[in-house]
Formats: C-alpha cells, structure tokens, sequence
C-alpha cells in the first residue's frame, strides 16, 4: 500500500543494501473538463517538473526544461529529468529520477512543479506526486491546495540523513515565480529569464 503524506509529514527513505537505489518522482496531472453545454473550453494547462538542487560541495542548481536544464544521472548533480509532458495526457507524466548510489554528494532536493501555459487552476489539474524506488511502497505527495492564482508549487524536500538516505517532507506551499520560491528555502541562485 503506498504511503500517503500530509502536510509538513516527513518521512525517511528505507535502505535495502548498499544503497537505495534509483528513486523515481512522477508528477502526473489532468486536464480541466467542460463543465455544461454553454461553458467554454477551458485552456489547456501545462505543468512541468523540476527541482532545486544543492550538493555536499556547495554546488547549487536547478533541473528542469526551462532552460534545458534536463541534468544527469551519471555526474552532477547526479538528477536528471526524463523529458517535457506539454499535455498531461501521457500516463507516464513528468519524471525525475535521482542517483541514489551517490547520496554523499546530495545535501537537499526541493521538487518543484509550475505551470508553464495556461491559468492556475490547480484544482481541476488535480497533480499527484509518486515517489518510487527498489524494494518500497510508494510514497505519495497530492497537490491539495487549491487557494491561489500562484503559478509555482514547492511540493516536497528531500534532505540527506548522514548519507544513507533521505527524508521526504511533503511542502505543497505555492509561490508566483522560482526567484520568491527560492528565497524562501535560502538557495542563492541568480535568475534569468529563459524559454524551453
């Protein structure tokens, strides 16, 4: 059965082995339905994933397709994103995948998801956040919060636990650009403005 996270809820990844392995985080969402017969259609939404990242070395960053920031498994930041759903209607969604054999060089991980078209109507996006990997249930993050016109959500932390592995606390605190988002959690990262 997976494990559903409420708000501020942390959890720490279980270890089998040596390492935990891969860890999957799926971001999966639908699109907004005509309500009646004379309502129009309602605009497309697309919504992309995408994390903060900050290394052991002080290294800091961003993994996401604005920018073609689409990061690698293989070096650092060891994070990569798999590609760019502009629909919602695929059901693998949006993925982001970590190395966790090289959980040492990892501080923390913030996941992130924004609307990149159409208006922020969370609600009938109805996003879901799965985080998977070898030998566990199922970790999930709903985006529950409805309340705003904010175009970004900050959805779940990921921090190192004396390099075994990580904790994951459901955040789901909503911001109107990544440069407010990212003061918020004391990243220092300098933005621009950039187009995928």
């Amino acid at each position: 059965m997976p494990v559903e996270l409420r708000k501020g809820q942390k959890v720490n990844l279980e270890k089998r082995g040596a390492s935990i392995g891969e860890i999957l985080i799926n971001l999966n969402w639908s699109q907004p339905v005509k309500r009646g017969l004379f309502s129009s259609t309602p605009q497309p939404i697309d919504l992309d994933l995408g994390c903060l990242y900050e290394m052991k070395n002080g290294v800091k960053g961003v993994v996401q397709a604005l920018g073609n920031d689409f990061g690698s498994l293989t070096k650092p930041p060891y994070i990569a994103l798999d590609g760019d759903d502009r629909t919602g209607t695929t059901n693998d969604g949006e993925n982001l995948r970590i190395n966790g054999t090289m959980i040492s060089q990892i501080k923390r991980i913030l996941v992130f998801t924004f609307i990149y078209e159409g208006v922020a109507n969370w609600k009938d996006a109805n996003g879901v956040v799965t985080v998977k990997y070898p030998g566990s249930q199922d970790i999930i993050v709903r985006m529950d919060e409805y309340g705003t016109s904010q175009m970004m959500c900050a959805i779940a932390l990921f921090e190192n636990q004396n390099d075994q592995t990580f904790s994951v606390e459901k955040i789901v605190k909503f911001y109107d650009k990544h440069s407010h988002m990212d003061r918020d959690y004391n990243w220092g990262i300098r933005w621009v403005p950039c187009k995928k």
